[in-house]
């Protein structure tokens, strides 16, 4: 994909992104690339909303982002409005979602703009909900989430019908990792009716309650006891937060079944958060539906995607102390040679290169 338009997400609380964004303006210097910094937080300035965002800066066809996972996640949210690519260089602590060393930005960017660069797709999240959300005055300091001002609450799609027929408000919003729904107060509960495919699975009081990708299956609902699944299927992932009842388990739904979110009569308020970011607070009687997006996040890859040891390192798992007296595992399971044809529709691995000569 000849790149015809960068925008750039920089972590500037990092020197080595700060740095990184010097190497690809000098890249678009020299191949007459336009390129716009996207989500700049300024001071004493509220933030754009992510369709704003795009528009101001001619809806670019490659969002490039210099920083961590939350950094990816802030590029993910602005390409889904101008259906852009993402890269994401990898300047973070875990990086699952980025992959490009700060050192080959320049040779990335090559080999997009000359289509050699492999584009994944990954499932995202979109939202209906009984009214337009709000964040009420004095909320975000309560909550303290993040660093810098709080986006807007996420604008009712332009295509959506006005709720009168009992199916809510289509929100303008793209999760590629979760939505979240938690407590606003330490002393007091959500309680909420969760539903499956429109049925009630229980009535939870809890913490917070995690609707995921298989994405973001690595996160928020991975850290509350969640199953880790594969990113390269489709899939909805529900998990509790700390729930006061003894089924505490995920719930992996269809990528089609939606997840329904009804907050009790009786329950404290709730902040609901996409991707990380507060994006209004539900009260009792309200409800959000959490289901499959249409649209599928395309991110840039140098290569097929080495999730499992990507997940081996990151989280850095460590064998069994009891099976070391058994022999150590080889890090691949892939005979050599021709693929039997019963086989050749699985996702292999690539064969390991052949020893140099001597």
């Amino acid at each position: 994909m000849p790149v015809q338009r960068i925008g750039l997400v920089v972590h500037q609380g990092r020197p080595a992104a700060v740095e990184a964004a010097r190497t690809v303006f000098d890249w678009c210097d020299a191949h007459s690339v336009p390129c716009k910094e996207l989500d700049a937080w300024k001071a004493h300035e509220p933030r754009l909303g992510s369709r704003e965002e795009a528009v101001a800066t001619g809806n670019p066809d490659l969002v490039v982002t210099l920083g961590g996972d939350g950094t990816f996640l802030r590029g993910a949210r602005l390409g889904a409005h101008c259906d852009a690519a993402v890269l994401g260089v990898d300047l973070g602590r875990v990086g699952f979602l980025t992959e490009v060393p700060a050192g080959k930005v320049s040779r990335a960017l090559d080999a997009v703009h000359e289509d050699r660069a492999t584009v994944e797709e990954r499932m995202t999240l979109t939202m209906r909900a009984s009214r337009p959300l709000e964040i009420p005055s004095g909320v975000e300091a309560l909550m303290s989430y993040g660093r810098a001002p709080a986006l807007p609450p996420p604008h009712v799609r332009p295509d959506t019908d006005d709720g009168k027929e009992g199916w809510g408000v289509a929100l303008d919003v793209i999760a590629l990792n979760d939505v979240v729904l938690e407590k606003l107060v330490r002393d007091r509960q959500v309680s909420v009716g969760v539903y499956l495919a429109g049925r009630l699975l229980a009535s939870y009081s809890a913490d917070g309650l995690v609707v995921a990708t298989p994405t973001g299956s690595t996160a928020y609902s991975f850290a509350a006891g969640g199953p880790v699944l594969s990113p390269h299927m489709d899939a909805v992932v529900f998990t509790p937060v700390s729930p006061h009842m003894t089924f505490d388990r995920s719930v992996v739904a269809a990528p089609d079944e939606a997840v329904g979110l009804r907050v009790l009569p009786h329950s404290g308020n709730v902040a609901i958060s996409v991707d990380g970011q507060l994006r209004g607070v539900l009260e009792p009687g309200d409800w959000v539906g959490v289901y499959g997006a249409q649209y599928r996040l395309r991110m840039v890859r140098m290569g097929p995607t080495d999730f499992y040891s990507r997940l081996r390192d990151r989280f850095r798992l460590t064998d069994a102390p009891a099976a070391a007296i058994d022999g150590q595992a080889p890090p691949l399971f892939r005979p050599g040679g021709t693929v039997p044809d019963d086989l050749a529709h699985l996702r292999l691995p690539p064969l390991p290169p052949p020893p140099p000569a001597c």
